[in-house]
């Protein structure tokens, strides 16, 4: 079968070549003139051949040739073109494909890159979280510590302060006691001796003289201070040593009694009160200054205080006293809103007990004060009264009258400031630079709860005495105060 085949091929091509030359011999010169332009053709086609390097291999399958085969010298030479166009684009094509292949893989370096750098900051941005989120813990910490010690301090501060009151309280109290019991045991030791004589005489049997007869009777005599001792106030002082000696004078030899009244601290009053305030306790009938029990109208507060009826006409409820330095002002912001100190010495009514009082009526304020060399002056005004706690107790004030000058005016409607509670117009606490309360601006005209320093000038770093800026100036204490309000 293959020996058929390839006998059937050189047929075809012994067919082609006869063919070519049968016609050349019939066109004569114009067939030359083809031949040698196909020969031309064929020597460019090859060296475009060559050119490309390109072959083809055809495979043909096996069949049976039935009739006669037949090649075109043109088709052939159009699919040799037709091949090298293609072969052109395709490299054209493919270099297109290595150029964009090369840019697609620089773009990949650089993401790589990229990728790298950002993967890396990733890592320091993680460090760095973890960092900052340690040094907030620290520093919360810290915070947290530099709190709690400033909390405990401030509690270890009014504990001593707490203490330190109690303590003066408690020293007073028993020295007070001590007092009262020398009195009482005096008291006993001259009826024990007095009953003896009664004894003897009985014994005797003689009748008492007259004399025997007015001392008996007059034992009883002390029964009026003891029982007006029960009333007094455990911070009042205790009775002066004239009232025991003439105590002492009435039960052991004279019969007349002794020219010194007891002190008495709650006056024997016509009823037991409360009063609305000293104002009413005046009104009422009772014109003997002293403490009394005082509850303002429409509140079931009960609150006791030194209603002055012997000076300007009476009826002044005193809110504030100093005169000897024997309470420590330099309280906290609970202390002023109670109040503190001794009802019949030094010592302040306090700020919500102040509110209530002045909310009655129309109040006004009178300021007694008396420096070192016993001049009395006063500075009063038409008006006063207090803002509740919620806006700190603020300072309301009326016109001046008077003859210490208008050292308060300047504090009016400010809040009240302690050195727990700074609610000054001054950058830092006015109380603290003034060791007291009051309602301060920026900072004092007058410092009427300072340091009450003996003998009028003082040295201190700070103004922080019992000043009155209009009377002797910011450098001077003063040696008595009081504040005390009326209704107008």
């Amino acid at each position: 079968m293959e020996c058929l085949v390839c006998f059937a091929l050189l047929l075809l091509l012994a067919f082609n070549g006869l063919m070519p030359s049968a016609e050349r011999h019939k066109e004569g010169p114009h067939s030359d003139r083809a031949l040698k332009d196909a020969a031309q053709k064929r020597s460019s086609r090859s060296s475009d051949l060559k050119a490309g390097r390109c072959s083809y291999t055809f495979i043909v399958p096996q069949q049976k040739l039935k009739g006669a085969l037949c090649v075109s010298q043109e088709s052939i030479g159009r699919a040799a073109a037709a091949n090298h166009s293609e072969v052109v684009s395709l490299r054209q094509e493919l270099s297109r494909q290595q150029e964009q292949l090369e840019r697609v893989r620089a773009q990949l370096e650089q993401e790589g890159a990229m990728a790298t750098e950002v993967r890396a900051l990733r890592r320091e941005s993680g460090a760095m979280n973890a960092r900052i989120a340690q040094l907030y813990a620290e520093l919360l910490h810290e915070v947290t510590l530099k709190k709690g010690q400033d909390l405990e301090q401030r509690r270890l501060e009014n504990l001593l302060l707490n203490a330190t009151s109690q303590v003066l309280q408690v020293t007073s109290s028993y020295r007070e006691l001590e007092k009262k019991y020398e009195a009482l045991t005096s008291i006993i030791s001259n009826q024990s001796h007095l009953l003896k004589d009664l004894e003897k005489q009985c014994q005797l049997g003689n009748k008492p003289s007259q004399t025997e007869k007015e001392k008996a009777p007059s034992s009883s005599f002390p029964s009026s201070p003891k029982s007006n001792d029960v009333q007094r106030d455990q911070s009042a002082p205790p009775p002066n040593s004239k009232s025991v000696r003439g105590v002492q004078e009435v039960v052991t030899a004279s019969p007349a009694p002794s020219t010194d009244s007891p002190f008495i601290s709650f006056p024997v009053t016509k009823s037991p009160g409360p009063w609305r305030d000293c104002q009413h306790v005046l009104e009422s009938g009772e014109t003997t200054s002293g403490i009394y029990l005082l509850r303002p109208q429409g509140t079931n507060l009960l609150v006791q205080a030194w209603c002055e009826q012997s000076r300007a006409q009476g009826g002044w409820t005193v809110i504030q006293r100093r005169q000897d330095g024997s309470v420590n002002f330099f309280r906290t912001w609970e202390f002023y809103k109670q109040g503190f100190g001794n009802l019949d010495g030094e010592y302040w009514l306090g700020l919500e007990h102040l509110y209530w009082l002045a909310e009655q009526a129309t109040y006004k304020l009178r300021v007694a004060m008396e420096d070192w060399k016993g001049r009395h002056v006063f500075a009063e005004y038409d008006s006063f009264r207090l803002e509740p706690e919620s806006d700190w107790y603020r300072l309301r004030l009326g016109n001046y009258n008077g003859n210490a000058g208008d050292s308060l005016s300047w504090h009016s409607n400010k809040a009240f400031t302690t050195h727990d509670r700074d609610k000054d117009s001054y950058l830092g606490n006015c109380a603290h630079y003034h060791k007291g309360g009051w309602w301060y601006n920026m900072c004092a005209h007058s410092n009427l709860n300072g340091v009450w320093y003996r003998g009028g000038h003082y040295r201190s770093r700070y103004q922080d005495g019992v000043y009155w800026q209009e009377f002797h100036g910011g450098a001077y204490s003063l040696k008595k105060v009081t504040m005390m309000i009326k209704p107008t």
